[in-house]
């Protein structure tokens, strides 16, 4: 593979601390050309050509916006966050990357296809969109690695409970006594650019990644407790409710739809799984929840 030949990664342009904005800023550490795709020019797309990254602005829809940014590209990362558009998105790009030969297609993909098949769905749209587009991807004949994480910490464990924590010392979440190995995106992002930098060994597998322990609720509450030096507990409260507040905050009804399932998924012990992959793939254990309680606790704390 030549060393010229930038590698593209989609949705580059996410906070700092986001999948691809890291993955960028790990592969340039390692001096490897990067094309890092953004939807708009604004600072974050400054920030990235800051870094070194060759930036080019395109949607993920737009055929025109798939060639300028797959074209001279031997290797690719794509990722596009929750939308009703997932699926021609993602078979825009494959089309794409299939006419200009691209020898390595990374895809975010999530941990629930594990237990999908065409007879096996849920409730979430977006699940079977992830799943349709990885049936998808499979029939192209791209040399494609599918990555599939489990739920986020920077999701129900920061965005949706830094609120509570900091106001009650309650995690407040629809999970049930179900357990769940909530993954931080910094070990997602490393395990995609590890692959990235060296994709072959790894054409046509499947990962799974998720954190270093599966427990319940009222264990990942003594890991904040710890984290932050006061007494947090874990509240579980009803899904139904929980969703209506998603959609008074003005969230998308697709995404209120996905949260809800994941929410249920928790409930039913679906999430209750585990996997070394992120530790065999980077050769560092991932994050634990404690760890990243700690890092954040300022988000945490009033």
């Amino acid at each position: 593979m030549s060393e010229q030949s930038p590698i593209l990664v989609t949705g580059a342009a996410g906070r700092v601390g986001a999948v691809g904005r890291t993955v960028t800023e790990l592969l340039l550490k390692q001096g490897k050309a990067v094309r890092a795709m953004v939807r708009s020019d604004d600072e974050r797309a400054q920030a990235l050509r800051d870094m070194g990254a060759e930036v080019v602005v395109g949607d993920l829809l737009d055929l025109d916006s798939m060639h300028k940014a797959i074209a001279g590209c031997e290797t690719m990362y794509f990722a596009m966050s929750v939308s009703d558009a997932y699926l021609a998105a993602t078979i825009n790009a494959a089309a794409v990357a299939k006419h200009h030969g691209v020898k390595a297609f990374v895809n975010m993909s999530q941990m629930t296809l594990s237990q999908m098949s065409v007879t096996q769905t849920t409730a979430s749209p977006q699940h079977k969109l992830h799943w349709l587009a990885e049936q998808a991807l499979n029939w192209s004949g791209l040399p494609v690695v599918h990555v599939r994480p489990t739920v986020f910490l920077e999701g129900f464990f920061l965005l949706f409970s830094s609120h509570s924590v900091k106001k009650s010392d309650q995690i407040r979440l629809p999970f049930g006594d179900g357990k769940t190995s909530p993954v931080a995106a910094e070990d997602v992002a490393r395990v995609v650019a590890a692959l990235l930098a060296n994709p072959q060994p790894h054409i046509g597998k499947t990962y799974h990644l998720t954190g270093p322990h599966s427990e319940n609720m009222h264990f990942y509450a003594q890991e904040y407790s710890k984290a932050l030096g006061r007494t947090i507990t874990y509240q579980d409260i009803p899904v139904g409710p929980w969703r209506e507040a998603l959609i008074e905050r003005g969230l998308p009804i697709h995404l209120v739809n996905h949260l809800a399932t994941m929410a249920d998924l928790h409930r039913a012990g679906r999430y209750d799984r585990m996997s070394d992959d992120v530790l065999t793939l980077t050769g560092q254990a991932p994050l634990s929840v404690q760890d990243f309680v700690r890092k954040n606790a300022a988000t945490f704390t009033a």
